[in-house]
């Protein structure tokens, strides 16, 4: 009982800080190259958000 409360404890007091300082954390992961590369390629393989994307920078036909 006491190993498990000390988990969930654990684990709450982890997401507490990650959520508190998550935009720290995200630029920390972000200024390293290749992960940066990594999560555009993997958000800009979704049709809809490269859409969008490509829309808004090269001025494509509005859909709306």
């Amino acid at each position: 009982m006491s190993r498990m409360l000390t988990s969930i404890l654990m684990i709450g007091s982890i997401g507490y800080f990650a959520f508190r300082y998550r935009y720290r954390l995200i630029n920390i992961l972000l200024g390293s190259g290749w992960i940066r590369r990594l999560a555009v390629g993997s958000i800009m393989s979704f049709p809809g958000v490269k859409n969008k994307m490509m829309q808004s920078v090269f001025g494509g036909p509005s859909e709306r």
